[in-house]
């Protein structure tokens, strides 16, 4: 089938929405399977990649195919400005448990229990994937592969393993959950194996994961402020384990 529309069509079922240019150029630097990509300006997004990411300039002139405005609004449910999109194959659910699992880990893995906010949960993958973290993990009736979560981690799911799992599911390894009541984070060296978690945005950590973690750990702020972005808890965790001795990012 030599029509991007078809193809589309073909490869939608099942397939991640790579929703502009960044989050494509993202999942082909990560080795993502790209079956169809198109441009309402192919030459526009190819001065991108020349300007932006020329390790995947080539593979882009072969892959993008230029397409109407209408037809493209008619295969994103929020077009981009770059007016890029691409239908990616997910990895495998079996190969991301295989990662989350596998020991010794050189990175920690973050957990995000019972999240609720899609765009926040985006910024955390994205977060994992620039630490080089060995995975995301969710919780709870959040889809982590949504496609406001992958538009909001940049195309960088495939930079990383991204799963949601049970509390029984998660991997082996230290678990440190931040909470307000916990003992402050600039005293503690986190592990290469570790497991962080972090509480939803309302709620914060379920009485379950609370009492199944080996630690409580709280973040440094000033009286009277309530609370954190959720990436930025994360951020600044990842940020504390990568300054304290974590492995170095290749």
């Amino acid at each position: 089938m030599t029509d991007p529309l078809s193809r589309w069509r073909a490869h939608a079922q099942g397939a991640v929405l790579l929703d502009g240019f960044h989050a494509l150029k993202h999942a082909l630097r990560f080795g993502a399977e790209v079956p169809v990509a198109v441009a309402t300006d192919r030459q526009a997004a190819l001065g991108l990649a020349e300007e932006l990411a020329g390790d995947v300039h080539g593979t882009l002139d072969a892959l993008l195919t230029e397409v109407s405005a209408r037809e493209y609004a008619a295969l994103v449910p929020r077009p981009h400005p770059t007016g890029v999109a691409a239908l990616a194959v997910r990895p495998s659910r079996e190969a991301n448990l295989r990662a989350l699992a596998r020991t010794p880990r050189t990175a920690p893995v973050v957990v995000l229990d019972n999240p609720r906010n899609l765009g926040n949960a985006g910024a955390v993958i994205r977060l994992a994937a620039g630490f080089g973290a060995t995975g995301v993990v969710t919780t709870g009736t959040l889809d982590p592969w949504h496609p406001t979560v992958v538009r909001g981690g940049a195309g960088l799911h495939f930079a990383t393993a991204v799963e949601r799992l049970d509390l029984a599911g998660l991997p082996a390894g230290p678990l440190f959950a931040l909470d307000p009541e916990g003992e402050d984070i600039r005293g503690t060296r986190l592990p290469d194996d570790a497991v962080l978690a972090f509480g939803s945005e309302r709620t914060g950590l379920s009485a379950e994961l609370r009492a199944r973690a080996d630690h409580l750990l709280r973040l440094p702020m000033r009286p009277q402020v309530s609370s954190y972005n959720l990436a930025t808890s994360v951020a600044m965790t990842l940020y504390h384990w990568s300054a304290t001795g974590g492995a170095p990012l290749a």
